[in-house]
Order: structure tokens, then sequence, then C-alpha cells
């Protein structure tokens, strides 16, 4: 009689070097969520310069590129804080998964990868390439360059976890 094989065990961090990439770009993305998300969510007004650094930042960014984002509608608000307030702590606890190879994190990244990769690239990008003319962007590349890898990284990161046990293989 043949003894069943035990759990596969997870690869030591060193051995999935793709999992660095997910670890800096999620890092990056707690940043930008505290930052970005936040203020709108919050009702901070960035539609004119600030002495505010994070005021001023967002400012530069959405005034020539995202209107819908300078002033948002209360849908949008409700997208921001999303991103402020259940996508960071994910982010952190992603992280966290990463680097300790908690494996348990599969089906919350699936699940993270879904909702964010639908609410981003259908109802925001869609919104503001084909929706009303005031919530349109006026500089689409700016627009792509900071918002598209909102979509494509979460895209690239349900391929990562497209299996349970997703630390105990390269990729």
């Amino acid at each position: 009689m043949t003894a069943e094989p035990g759990p596969v065990p997870n690869l030591p961090l060193r051995e999935r070097p793709f999992d660095w990439f997910f670890i800096v770009v999620f890092s990056l993305f707690t940043i930008t969520s505290l930052i970005s998300d936040m203020l709108p969510t919050l009702g901070v007004d960035i539609s004119q310069p600030s002495a505010n650094f994070f005021v001023n930042s967002n400012y530069w960014y959405a005034s020539d590129t995202d209107p819908l984002f300078m002033e948002p509608p209360v849908w949008m608000r409700i997208v921001t804080g999303l991103s402020a307030f259940v996508y960071m702590p994910f982010y952190i606890l992603l992280v966290i998964s990463l680097v300790r190879g908690w494996n348990w994190i599969q089906l919350p990244s699936v699940i993270y990868a879904t909702m964010i990769s639908t609410i981003t690239g259908i109802i925001v990008f869609g919104v503001e390439f084909f929706g009303e003319p005031e919530w349109q962007t006026t500089n689409p590349v700016k627009f792509l360059a900071f918002n598209l890898p909102y979509v494509l990284i979460p895209i690239v990161l349900l391929v990562r976890m497209r299996k349970p046990e997703p630390f105990t293989r390269r990729f």
C-alpha cells in the first residue's frame, strides 16, 4: 500500500520572484489609496490648487485629465470609498500574505481582482471615454498611465491566484 503524498510545501519568497513585483506594486497601491482615494471620499475639494501637498497632487492629476475624479458625483465617491476603506486594507493584507506565503489569500485575491477590474475597467473607463461629455477625460494618455495599472495588475494577480495553494508554485 502506498502512502498518500503530504501537502506540497510553500516555496520561500526568494523562489517566487514574481511575487516581489506584487509586493512593490500593492505597497504603492496602498499609498495611492491613502493619498488619492481618501480625499474625494471624505469630500475634500481637489478642484483648485492648494498649499496642501495631497490636495495639490490630486489637483495636478485631475485638472487636465479626470473631471469625474475632480468633482465626483456620489456614485464616484462610493468607488473611491471602496478603494480607501476596502481595497487599502486588503493591499496591506495581501502584501503580508505574499511575504509570508499565506495561501488563504487566494480566494480574497480573486474576489478583489474581479471587483476592481470590473469597477475600474467598465464603470470608470466607460464613463471617462464614452460617457457624458462633462465626465470624459481630456487627456487619455495621462489618464491611462495613472489608471490602467488598476485594471491590468489585478488581472495578472488573478492569473497568479488561479489555483488554490498559490505559494506552492513560482507563478
